[in-house]
Order: structure tokens, then C-alpha cells, then sequence
């Protein structure tokens, strides 16, 4: 079988591979679509958060086919296409399915069901590849109270996270205006259904979010992790308004007016992946019938990884590049 691996930092090759085999408690999945990750570059240049052993196959934004069912496997069937979450607890160690164990950039591999979703058939393979970063979005808004159409929310950074974020909020009725410098990305959030969108670049994006919203926003998805971006996301909220922190920015100091939290009574809340509401999100795709698809900007065969990932990788031409395995 045909699978992208990166076999050293800043090396990426697509290669053959023997089949996989699996035992009685896995099921084999035929891989199908497979986003690819800011992540996915970190790994790629070998600076991901933990540890990681070369060679490694990446990929933890999928969907795929069961097409084999091992004999003490219950409630999965051939045929059923899921989708499988990136936290993977084995006896051994906690794994990041896609970095410190191979991932879904292969035409097969195998797979323990309990971390493994079906999905209805109301949501195809195009938002199933997308189901892993619209679970942070939903969480990102879900963690800090949700929302509904009494409130407005303040999406800051218009990448796939952002997106996924403002597109969890317009399920929940809320008002949503996203904040982004890149045209294509501004473009998207209207198309998801944003009822504005702001360039930080043209206006002065304070003045303008506190314009629109008479004060501010009842809750604020911070989603780039980009300094100018920080350095507004206080701004952005009402007075005891929320602020959930979904971007990620390690390693780096700037200065922020932390004092806002407290003269404003802000409740701020970080967060990171999508514990726990996995089930709960895909229900929420199937009821709103939210058209996740103007994210997925770009689709490349396997065979043209390489191309993909150089394209990935120029914010003002895409946002998510997805790779088609089968």
C-alpha cells in the first residue's frame, strides 16, 4: 500500500508499505481523506510539543471505511465510515495518533474502536475529514458557557480553527463576527454565515469589533495565537464577557494589559484539543446541517503530498488542503 511518511525532519516522502494486519480487538480502516495540520509541519520540521522517533506517518484529521472487523469487536460493521480521535490511552503510554504513532496518511491501517466515531450519514466525507478541528472549535465555545442567538461572539484569527469556532457559533444562533487580515479567510467566514468580518489590517479592529457589538462581545474565540492578535483579545469583550483561548502560542512574551481581566471581570478559559465532546459535535453537524465545505479550500491526491503541503502552507491561497487516499 501506498503511504506519505516523513522519514527525518524536513524530509517527506511517499513510499510502498506492507499491508497491515490487525487482531481481535482492532477493525481495519481504509483510509479515505486526510486534512492536513499546522501540526502536521511542526512535525514535519521536527519541533513538535513531545517527543517524537523518525520515521513517522502523520495525519489525524481523517475519514475512512471499516473494511475488516476483528472477532471481539462489537458495534462496528464493514462499511460503516468513522472517524477516530487523536489521544490515543494504550497500556503502555498516552499517544498523539499521527505523531508518536503513525497516523492516517496510508491507504489502511489499524484501529482500536474506542476511539473510533461513526458517522451519520448525513455528513460526508468532505466534513468528515474535517470532524477533528470543528471538535476543538465546538469545545473552544462549549468551554466557556456555549452560546445562543442572544449573544455575539468575536472569532480572532480566520485560520481552520477560527473558522471551525465561528462556524460552531453560528450553529448556536450567536451573531458571529470574525476578525482576520486575509481576504480568502474574511470570504470563508462570510460564506459559513458570519454576520461581519473585520481587517485588522485597514481599520483599526478595537474600535471597529466595539462599534458593532455597543460594547463589546459577550464571548471572544481567540484562535491565530499571533501577538496583535493577543494583544486585542481583552478588547474585544464586553464587561464580564468571556474569553476562551484557543490559539496556541508557547515560547513567546509580549506585553498584554492582563489588568483587563479583573477591571472588566473577565472569565478566561484556555483550551486545548477536544476532550470528551466528540459524540456531541457530530451530532451537532448532522441536526444544523452546517456546511463546513468552504474550508476545505484544496484537495491533492496522496502521490502529490509534497505539492499539497507547499501550498498548505501559503495562508493568503488556502486555508484546508486535503489529501485524497481513496
Amino acid at each position: 500500500m501506498k503511504a506519505l511518511i516523513f522519514a527525518e525532519p524536513k524530509t517527506l516522502v511517499v513510499t510502498q508499505q506492507a499491508m497491515p494486519a490487525i487482531n481481535a480487538n482492532e477493525v481495519m480502516i481504509r483510509s479515505r481523506r486526510v486534512g492536513i495540520c499546522h501540526s502536521d509541519y511542526e512535525l514535519l520540521a521536527g519541533q513538535y510539543i513531545i517527543p517524537i522517533s523518525y520515521p513517522v506517518t502523520p495525519g489525524h484529521e481523517w475519514v475512512g471505511e471499516v473494511v475488516e472487523v476483528g472477532a471481539n469487536v462489537k458495534g462496528l460493521a464493514k462499511g460503516d465510515r468513522v472517524v477516530g480521535e487523536c489521544v490515543i490511552k494504550t497500556p503502555e503510554r498516552i499517544h498523539h495518533f499521527g505523531f508518536s504513532m503513525d497516523g492516517a496518511n496510508r491507504e489502511f491501517f489499524a484501529a482500536r474502536p474506542e476511539w473510533l466515531h461513526k458517522l451519520p450519514d448525513a455528513v460526508d466525507d468532505a466534513k468528515g475529514a474535517l470532524i477533528e478541528p470543528f471538535t476543538c472549535g465546538f469545545y473552544a465555545v462549549m468551554r466557556n458557557g456555549g452560546t445562543n442567538a442572544a449573544e455575539t461572539v468575536v472569532v480572532s484569527g480566520g485560520g481552520t480553527i477560527g473558522l471551525v469556532s465561528a462556524a460552531a457559533a453560528i450553529g448556536m444562533g450567536a451573531r458571529v463576527i470574525v476578525v482576520d487580515p486575509v481576504p480568502l479567510r474574511r470570504d470563508i467566514a462570510l460564506r459559513l454565515g458570519a454576520d461581519a468580518v473585520v481587517d485588522p489590517s485597514a481599520s483599526h479592529a478595537v474600535e471597529a469589533v466595539t462599534e458593532m457589538t455597543k460594547g463589546g462581545a459577550d464571548l471572544v474565540i481567540e484562535a491565530a495565537g499571533h501577538a496583535s492578535s493577543l494583544a486585542n483579545v481583552f478588547d474585544y469583550a464586553r464587561a464580564e464577557g468571556r474569553v476562551s483561548m484557543v490559539g496556541i502560542n508557547i515560547g513567546q512574551s509580549f506585553p498584554v494589559e492582563l489588568g483587563k481581566i479583573q477591571i472588566k471581570d473577565l472569565t478566561v478559559r484556555g483550551c486545548i484539543g477536544s476532550p470528551g465532546v466528540w459524540p456531541a459535535a457530530i451530532r451537532f453537524l448532522e441536526r444544523t446541517g452546517i456546511d463546513l465545505s468552504p474550508i476545505q479550500t484544496h484537495s491533492f491526491a496522496l502521490d502529490d503530498a509534497g505539492p499539497a503541503f507547499d501550498l498548505g502552507k501559503k495562508a493568503d491561497q488556502a486555508v484546508k488542503v486535503t489529501l485524497q487516499i481513496s
